[in-house]
């Protein structure tokens, strides 16, 4: 797999849902999302360089992919 960067959100969040698969992402603050992105085996971006556009996406990704499974 490529290396992880901001600007691949669906990596991202296919990531943190296979590292967290009964995790509820819409009940994880944007610190701790944060956190666990730039834990990710294969994140090679700058920490500093997220907005919170960026983590909402992410979270709305990794939604997707938990509501999937689930169905």
């Amino acid at each position: 797999m490529a290396k992880l960067t901001w600007d691949r959100v669906d990596d991202i969040a296919l990531s943190l849902y296979e590292k967290f698969p009964d995790t509820d992402p819409t009940h994880i603050r944007y610190t701790d999302l944060h956190k666990w992105i730039t834990e990710l085996d294969g994140f090679a971006d700058d920490p500093m360089k997220s907005t919170e556009g960026i983590l909402e996406a992410i979270q709305m990704a990794w939604l997707e992919e938990y509501q999937d499974s689930r169905n």
